[in-house]
């Protein structure tokens, strides 16, 4: 099994992180593994992302990747930091060799048939769905993972705890990416905790 794919496996939810306050990523953490989430994407949406990758890390059972890569010095940033992998919102062949290269764990996004066929020509083959839901949602990945047959997904964006159970009834789908897990601001460790229950739970 391919490193990625053992880390897609991991969870049925990767929850995508959004944290602005490095204070907060050790509770959100520790929250999140108690409850049967380990594996963690943070964004590189805020100045504080790098410091809560390297913080996340101290956390047992995490595995911790950067989110929201999307060019080869982000990746650098990201790896130097301590990511066990990566995500990008999309697919250039500039980063996908760039990730290719460093040899980490790549969960490039795609929202077409050329995106696919660009990270197959890279030896490619798991992908972020990206965004699920306003890119024609569960039909359209249905559509798209005909052809390449050989492709597992990771549908994001958009998706919620009522709407996951469907992506991940498609076989192709290893695991979905939710934001629904954590909310903005501080974080109560008891709540996240059993949303992480709650995600870790559903069924695959």
């Amino acid at each position: 099994m391919k490193p990625i794919e053992s880390i897609m496996r991991t969870a049925p939810v990767i929850p995508v992180l959004v944290i602005e306050d490095v204070a907060h990523a050790l509770p959100v953490a520790r929250a999140l593994v108690a409850g049967g989430l380990r594996v963690l994407e943070v964004t590189l949406r805020t100045p504080a992302a790098l410091d809560v990758i390297r913080a996340m890390k101290q956390v047992d059972g995490a595995i911790v990747g950067a989110g929201t890569v999307t060019n080869p010095d982000e990746l650098k940033a990201s790896i130097d930091a301590g990511a066990e992998f990566i995500v990008s919102p999309g697919l250039t062949d500039t980063l996908g060799r760039a990730a290719v290269d460093a040899g980490i764990p790549y969960l490039p996004g795609v929202a077409s048939a050329g995106d696919i066929m660009r990270g197959l020509d890279l030896g490619l083959a798991h992908f972020k769905f990206f965004p699920a839901a306003t890119s024609g949602g569960l039909p359209a990945l249905k559509a798209l993972a005909a052809p390449f047959y050989q492709c597992r997904f990771c549908p994001t964006g958009g998706i919620t705890l009522a709407s996951a159970p469907e992506w991940l009834g498609f076989d192709p789908v290893l695991c979905v990416g939710g934001s629904w897990v954590v909310g903005k601001g501080e974080p109560d460790e008891a709540a996240i905790e059993m949303a992480a229950r709650g995600a870790s739970a559903l069924s695959r």
